[in-house]
Parts: structure tokens; C-alpha cells; sequence
């Protein structure tokens, strides 16, 4: 063969080696996938999930709230600490029965709850009282039967007219009845829009409630419910709410000479905080208060608010209520 021939042969041997080569390049490229003339073609990723925030000292998660030691059943303290209401969240107030420790009546205490964001607060308010105490609100009690249900709401003026089932009416005597009706009512009245709530049961006015004849009239004001009230009736902050410090606290008190004791506990029962209280009246009538006590814990924990009369007698402690309160440390 001459060198002309051979460089030929050669010359046709490269170009078919090249041709095997490109063509095996392409067919790799087809089967994955990853090249094309705009780049590399991304494949699908699994995002990574984001770490979810660290909860803030002053708001333990539910399960790390509770008090040590001891059960919220056995201790009235709730199971969960309160929270600042997400966005999407509006906070209502609903009115429950404490027992008195000491073996006294049951009396109304005000009870935060956070439902789904709304403009109709009272519907959504007087649902959830409807719904009875939740299972963090150990020894809270409720005179309205099970299975009670809202058939609606409408606000004409400053008089709210709730339509409820007839089972609201059923079982219990004039005490129940009355305890039922005050819990409705001062549910109702918490908004500034509201001052009495009239009662319908099945879509039809009523005049009266239970077998004995409980008056419900043309409408009930929040005065037609100090019945069910202690002496000292504190309304903010609620059972189980927080008391940030320097902590406010307002309601009703009915005392000798309009005067009775606070005081702010912490987790060790440990008098953090003690002022005298003067209400707007006295000795026979309801009067209202409004006082802010600082107080100084180093960490957020359970405490208890603690009010109380002194007997005319020897001073001794009378009409002692206390509320479990969530204390966290100034701002």
C-alpha cells in the first residue's frame, strides 16, 4: 500500500471512530436527561424542612407548661401557658363556674379563648361557651346542659338577642337556671357594643326559663348577674391568662368599707406582690376597681393571683379567691 493510500485508510478510520463516539454521547445525553441547548435540565429536589422557630422563654410549649409536681387537676393550674393570638387567631373571653375551695358556692370566672379570626365575636364567643370548659381548664365547671347549641345571634343597638335550643332550659333548678343565664349574659356583654343580651329558645322569645319560672324578661343586663359573682370579682386578667408584669387588674368587689387585699404569688406560693385595693364603692353594693401591681420573677412561670377581705371580727382572710395567672418578668 502506498503512504498516499495509507494516510487515506487512516484519514477514514478517524472519521468513522469519531462518528461511534458522538453517536454514543448522545445516546448517553437522551437517557438522562441532563443536557439540551438552554443548559443542564434541573432535576426535581426535595426541600430541606425549615427549622421550626424556638419557642420564647416566656411561652413553653404546651407540654412543658404545666406546673411540676403537680397535675392541673389536683393544682387548678391550666395545662397550657397562654399565648400571644397568632394573626389569624382573635382572642374571646367566655364566663365558667370556679368552685370555692373552702366549700362555698361555685362562682363565675372569666376564661380566654383563641378561635379562628372573625368579625362575628359574639357568635363565636357564645359557641364556645356553649362548648363547656376545655380539658386545660381542670375544675372549671359550667351550669349550661350538654348539647346546647346557637341557633344565631342578631345585635340590634346595644341589645344582643341569642337564639338557643331548648335544651338550654332543661334540668336544674332557679340556681342553675340563673347560673346559666349569667354566664350567657356576661359572655355577651364583654364586647362595648353589647350591654343585654334577650333569650330565645327554638327561634321564639320567652318570658321565663326552667320549671320554676327563672324571669328573663326583655332583656338582662350584666346586674342581673352579680347573683353568681364572688365579693371580689376579678375580671383581667382571666383564669389561666397572663399577668405581665407591672400586672393590671380590674373588676367588681361588694366589701366592708370597699376595701380588700391582692396579692401576686409565684410558683412557690411566695408573696412576690401585696397592695390594698379600694373599690368605687362598698358595704352593700358593687363597686368597681382598676389597680396595677409590678413584680419581679426572674422567669416566666405559673403564679397565683390572690385577692382577699379581712373579717371585721379579727381580720382574719374572708372571701378568698385565687386564680392561677401566668407571671413573666418586665419588659
Amino acid at each position: 500500500m502506498t503512504t498516499s493510500s495509507t494516510r487515506r485508510h487512516a484519514r477514514s478510520l478517524s472519521r468513522r471512530v469519531a462518528t461511534l463516539i458522538a453517536g454514543l454521547v448522545g445516546l448517553v445525553a437522551a437517557c438522562s436527561g441532563s443536557v439540551g441547548v438552554a443548559g443542564p435540565v434541573p432535576t426535581p429536589l426535595t426541600a430541606a424542612p425549615s427549622a421550626s422557630p424556638a419557642p420564647s422563654p416566656a411561652t413553653p410549649s404546651p407540654a412543658a407548661s404545666g406546673v411540676a409536681a403537680s397535675s392541673p387537676a389536683a393544682s387548678g393550674v391550666p395545662a397550657t401557658a397562654p399565648s400571644a393570638s397568632p394573626a389569624a387567631t382573635t382572642a374571646v373571653r367566655i364566663y365558667l363556674f370556679q368552685p370555692d375551695p373552702a366549700g362555698g358556692d361555685a362562682h363565675l370566672v372569666p376564661v380566654t379563648r383563641s378561635v379562628p379570626s372573625t368579625r362575628a365575636v359574639a357568635t363565636a364567643a357564645v359557641r364556645e361557651l356553649l362548648a363547656g370548659p376545655a380539658p386545660d381548664e381542670a375544675g372549671l365547671l359550667t351550669m349550661i346542659p350538654a348539647g346546647s347549641q346557637l341557633l344565631g345571634i342578631t345585635i340590634d343597638g346595644n341589645l344582643a338577642t341569642v337564639d338557643l335550643t331548648g335544651t338550654f332550659e332543661s334540668g336544674g333548678g332557679s340556681a342553675s337556671m340563673l347560673g346559666r343565664l349569667a354566664q350567657l349574659v356576661y359572655t355577651a356583654t364583654q364586647f362595648s357594643t353589647v350591654d343585654a343580651v334577650r333569650l330565645r329558645l327554638d327561634g321564639k322569645p320567652v318570658e321565663s326559663i326552667g320549671g320554676e319560672g327563672v324571669i328573663v324578661g326583655a332583656g338582662l343586663g350584666r346586674t342581673a348577674g352579680t347573683g353568681s359573682l364572688p365579693a371580689i370579682f376579678v375580671d383581667q386578667p382571666t383564669w389561666g391568662g397572663e399577668l405581665a408584669s407591672p400586672g393590671r387588674v380590674t373588676g367588681l368587689a361588694n366589701v366592708f368599707e370597699a376595701q380588700f387585699q391582692l396579692q401576686v404569688l409565684d410558683g412557690s406560693r411566695r408573696v412576690l406582690a401585696e397592695a390594698p385595693v379600694t373599690a368605687s364603692c362598698g358595704t352593700g353594693c358593687w363597686g368597681t376597681f382598676d389597680v396595677t401591681v409590678p413584680y419581679r420573677v426572674p422567669t416566666a412561670q405559673w403564679g397565683t393571683l390572690r385577692v382577699f377581705d379581712a373579717s371585721p371580727k379579727d381580720g382574719s382572710p374572708i372571701d378568698v379567691r385565687e386564680y392561677p395567672v401566668r407571671l413573666t418578668p418586665a419588659g
